[in-house]
């Protein structure tokens, strides 16, 4: 986390998703896409940060719901809104009696997110495909599980390696940490989970998942309205020899 991740004040999983290198040996090009957690925590003391990435386009993925309970990144200067809903329901509640358990559950509730949100997730990807919006950064509430899953579908369509996205994802464990240590400061008595809020496992059972029932990640892309001209746009300005 420490070699990608971006420190401000109360946003903990910002993350530069640059630097991979691909199956045919190209890098993603460093400072053109990012991931996040909630944006509307940015203060005034983050701005010049911020501003010195260069952000274009911010692609919001929350509910309308959680926009409107939160509000959305303040309105610093130079960089477009993009407000993308992943419509899909909210996540039943659950007790897990081993980490297994929590993997079988967050490798459902990714499927049922890949179905229920793909226009959603197809928007989002036709973003990340468009150059002109680089660099941009997409983000969630945790930055662990909607933008988790755009994050993998990304950088599978840009030739990462499943083991290589999964050690990305798991990066939020530590941001998570991070996060509930900032909530205790002002909330003594709250408690974070005792599970993996990140299983590595999680996200390669789903791209496993994911291929068993589309073929690929590019044949399921295909049924979100990702054409092959887009993930062609997305390789050609993401990644560098």
């Amino acid at each position: 986390m420490a070699e990608r991740g971006v420190k401000f004040t109360a946003v903990f999983n910002f993350r530069d998703l640059g630097g991979y290198r691909t199956a045919e040996g190209r890098i993603v090009q460093r400072r053109r896409l990012f991931r996040s957690d909630d944006l509307s925590r940015l203060d005034d003391a983050d701005r010049e940060r911020f501003a010195a990435l260069g952000i274009r386009t911010v692609v919001d993925l929350r509910r309308p719901e959680e926009v409107a309970a939160d509000g959305r990144i303040p309105q610093f200067d130079g960089f477009a809104y993009r407000h993308v809903h992943l419509v899909h329901p909210y996540w039943p509640p659950a007790k897990f009696a081993d980490i297994t358990q929590r993997e079988r559950y967050v490798v459902e509730r990714y499927r049922e997110l890949s179905l229920d949100a793909a226009d959603g997730i197809g928007e989002a990807l036709r973003l990340i495909a468009d150059a002109d919006r680089a660099p941009l950064v997409f983000h969630c509430i945790a930055g662990k599980d909607r933008t988790g899953v755009v994050s993998a579908l990304t950088l599978a369509l840009l030739g990462v390696s499943d083991e290589v996205i999964a050690d990305d994802y798991e990066l939020s464990e530590v941001a998570d940490a991070e996060y509930w240590e900032y909530r205790r400061r002002s909330e003594p008595a709250i408690t974070a989970p005792h599970w993996a809020v990140a299983p590595r496992a999680a996200m390669l059972g789903f791209l496993e998942d994911l291929r068993s029932r589309h073929g690929s990640v590019e044949r399921y892309a295909a049924t979100a309205g990702v054409t092959a001209a887009h993930v062609g746009s997305m390789r050609a300005h993401l990644l560098v020899p």
